[in-house]
Order: structure tokens, then sequence, then C-alpha cells
């Protein structure tokens, strides 16, 4: 029998409906949580991703969770291994009979009468309705129906096969083909080299404008001995520890030094690639290091595959396609059996669920978030997102702690609502994530916003992050009450400290 009522409805089960759910179990075992997923699979990004060579963009020791030690000697994650590692999470803090697999929510309305949501979607074909006093959205940032595609001239007109990586073919033949790779951000960086590696004729990643890049060998000596020689989950914390601060340290020098980091990035570059190798055109963003998120090359192979001659980087803009390519707008046509479109993800908040507080529609655009989890004005309603610095598992996991210490102070303060409410009006404000990403670019409508100060206010720094949501105060700025139909102790219409 379906669950008609919870404490907690988990809507995704990726990443962060996964942290979220164990780290309920952990710390407030009491609570009734569901995990509304509209996908067959959970696994969210690494289930619905199947193009060649999918792995992570970031060392595993801090893209995995705290709770549960990444074992494999690869620290850049191959797609299966990482769906396996999330499936094996499930099984191990025993959630899968708190999934709902097929389960597509349509609307979430918030009543401070009853103090409870009513979520309503279809299921597997069949309307289903439940009521919850908490709801985790976990469901990414990212349209998982489609990805974007540029309206390019004479789209048509090619007589080969076009393909997007977020709907690749399962049984897709590049074998001896021509492929021409549009982009340059992670997917293509991934895309390209497996592509060539595993048996098209040859490839060429078509890009606009380059990336920032840095390779980083898939296993690490220093890590393996630590792994060998401690414990799982000493060693694992030790190494956790070691790549945070790495990335953090290196973060905080590109924001600092610019220049300087820049010059390096572009030196290794150089180093990797053939001597002579126009480095400038291809591999010179116009942007700052850290403008955008570093790409990662894993194991130095897109160099190697153009050092080969496997793969050709192309640098320049599109003019149209034709019946056999791509025409740029120098003139020169590029051949092509087969293009794939690696131009990126459509912005999609919260999935496109209609969610609304005492019948007043939630515009998230609008929306001011509080502790990078909450939002102004908007009673028990939590959101799991990157902030734009570091792993997105590090934030989920981070979250997940900070809402299990509002539940247990909500618990022991005998209230049910809480609403992040100003203690004074918040005059200036930016959007969450500052970015000049082209799917964050093309849908800034889509984006909460952030304060100039705390707690509306969270930068991209993980170690102050995680002070804040794990040591900080838990009831700052927050009004609680509970229902109107219960009577209401411990309303107020200023917030409690």
């Amino acid at each position: 029998m379906d669950t008609k009522h919870v404490d907690i409805a988990i809507i995704g089960a990726g990443i962060c409906g996964i942290s979220s759910a164990v780290h309920l179990r952990l710390h407030c075992p009491d609570k009734t949580f569901v995990i509304l997923e509209r996908r067959e699979n959970t696994g969210g990004t690494w289930d619905l991703f199947r193009y060649p060579g999918i792995r992570s963009d970031s060392e595993m020791y801090i893209y995995g969770f705290e709770f549960k030690p990444w074992t494999d000697p690869k620290a850049i994650g191959e797609g299966a291994s990482i769906l396996a590692y999330l499936r094996e999470t499930i099984a191990e803090y025993g959630l899968n009979p708190h999934i709902r697999l097929g389960s597509a929510v349509e609307s979430a309305h918030f009543s401070s009468q009853s103090g409870l949501w009513t979520i309503k979607g279809v299921r597997n074909g069949e309307p289903f309705e439940l009521t919850a006093n908490w709801c985790f959205m976990c469901t990414g940032y990212y349209d998982y129906e489609k990805g974007y595609l540029p309206e390019f001239a004479g789209y048509d007109d090619f007589k080969g096969t076009i393909v997007h990586p977020q709907q690749w073919p399962e049984n897709l033949d590049y074998l001896q083909k021509r492929v021409v790779v549009i982009g340059s951000g992670a997917t293509a960086i991934t895309l390209v080299p497996a592509l060539a590696n595993t048996g098209a004729a040859h490839v060429t990643m078509l890009q606009r404008t380059p990336t920032w890049m840095v390779s980083r060998p898939t296993e690490d000596r220093f890590e393996q001995r630590l792994q060998h020689r401690l414990p799982a989950k000493l060693a694992y914390r030790l190494i956790r520890f070691r790549s945070i601060w790495m990335q953090q340290t290196l973060y905080k020098f590109a924001q600092r030094w610019p220049k300087r980091i820049a010059s390096t990035l572009v030196s290794r570059v150089r180093k990797q690639l053939t001597a002579g190798y126009d480095v400038e055109k291809h591999f010179i963003p116009p942007y700052k290091p850290w403008d955008q998120r570093l790409c990662l090359v894993s194991d130095g192979d897109l160099f190697e595959a153009i050092n080969a001659g496997q793969v050709e980087v192309v640098t320049e803009r599109i003019e149209r396609f034709t019946e056999g390519g791509i025409l740029l707008e120098s003139g020169r046509e590029v051949p092509a059996d087969i293009i794939v479109t690696a131009t990126g993800l459509l912005h999609k908040m919260m999935a496109g669920i209609d969610i609304q507080t005492d019948g007043k529609p939630f515009v998230i655009g609008t929306k001011i978030v509080y502790k990078g989890v909450l939002f102004d004005h908007t009673p028990n309603l939590a959101m799991w997102i990157g902030s734009g610095g570091g792993s997105l598992t590090l934030r989920a996991d981070t979250v997940s702690t900070f809402m299990c210490r509002l539940l247990q102070h909500m618990e022991r303060t005998g209230v049910s609502i809480a609403t992040p409410t100003p203690a004074q009006p918040i005059e200036k404000t930016e959007y969450f994530i500052v970015s000049s990403a082209g799917y964050i670019q093309r849908t800034l409508d889509q984006m909460p916003l952030k304060g100039m100060r705390a707690p509306w206010r969270l930068g991209p720094n993980y170690t102050a992050n995680r002070r804040l949501l794990r040591d900080g105060p838990i009831d700052d700025e927050i009004v609680f009450s509970n229902p109107v139909l219960r009577g209401d102790r411990h309303s107020s219409d200023r917030p409690v400290h």
C-alpha cells in the first residue's frame, strides 16, 4: 500500500536525494520519509547519461559521500562505477523500501491551516496524492527530458546522424566514422578521447571558445598507499581532507591571482602537446580560471589523442550545417558522418513542479535563499543544489546535516513550521550562482537570489559553508510556528533567536 502521509517527501533519487535520506536514517531515525523519483531507475545524472567515456569531473574522494568511502582505485570515477556506488549506498542504508520509482510529481501545495504539503502526481499512469510536513527538493538544476540545442542554420540539411549526449542512442555505430563534437565543456572533453580510442575514424572537437583544463591522473600513488596501509574509513577521511584542501586552495589562488594561475594552466597544457601546437588559440579562454569550472582531463587522454592525430581541435564559429558536415565562418567545411551536439544543458529548477504556498505561486526567481537551503517567507521547503564552487556531493552532505539539525531543533521545541523571514529588509541581492556558464546565463530568470549578509548569503568556500551549516546557529531569522488548526502557542511575528 502506498504511503498517504510522511514527515518528509524527498523528490529525486539522485545524489542529493540519497544523501538526504541517509542523513535522515542516521540522525532523525523517527522521521518517516518517501523518495519520489520520476524515472524508472535511481541514480539521477548517472543513470540518465550513457555516452562513451562518461566519468566524474572531480575526484571521487570529494564527489563521494562523507559517510561511505570510495574504495575504487580510480580517483576519477567511471559512470558505471559511480552508479554502482550510489545503488550500493541505497541498499546498504535500506532506502529501497522508501523509493517510489516512476512517480512524476506535478504539484506541491502548502497550507498554513494544516501545516502540510499536498503533493500530487502520476505514478505508472495512475494519479497519486500524499501529504508531508516537509518537501525536500532534490531534483537537480537541469531538464532531464532534453538538452540545450542552439539554432543551427541548415540543421535539417545534414544527411548523417545528429546526437545529443543527453539522449545517446544505445547502439550508435561510430566505428570508422568521422565524428564532430560541438562543445568544449566537461562532456565534450570526456567524450572526444573516448570516441577516438574506441573506433572512430577521426574526431573533431569544434568549439566556439576554449575552456580552462587541468590534467589529473586517474590513479594517485599517494592515495593508493594510504588506502593499502590504513583502515578504509580513516584513509578516506585523510584523502578527502587533502582533496578538499587542494581544490579550495586552487580556487582561492585563482580568485586572487588569476593571471598566475592562468599562466600555470597554459604551461601545463603546452607541456602535454607537441611543440608548435597553437595553445593560445585552442586552450586559452576569454575568461579567468574558475569564472567557470575547470575541466578535468583524465590521464591527459585528450592531449594524447591530439598528439596521435586522432583528434583535431577547431576553434571557430559555425556558419551552417551542410549535407556532409559543418561549414565554418572562415569558409572551411568540416566533414562528418556523425555530429554530436555537446552544447550544454537546459536549466530547470525544481523540475518544473507547480509549487504554491497558501494559494500563492512560488516564483523561484524572486526568492532569496536562506543559508543556501531554504527560501524567504516560504515554509518547510528545502533545496539541494550546488553553490558554484566544489563538488555537488560536498554540498549535499552539508545541507543534509543542516536539515537534520533543524528537524531536531523543531522536535525539541514542539514546533512544526519553519519560515525563514529576514529580520530587516534585504535591499540588495544577486543571483545565487554567479557564473558566465551558458546554461546559467540563458535562464537567469529561474535562478534564486542571495543577499549581501548572513544568513542570506552563501559563498563558494566549502569550509566556511560547512562550518555555518554544521555548527552555526540553527534558528537565526526563522519564524517558527504550528498549524492554525492546532492552535499556535509557538507562533511569533518576529524571528526566534
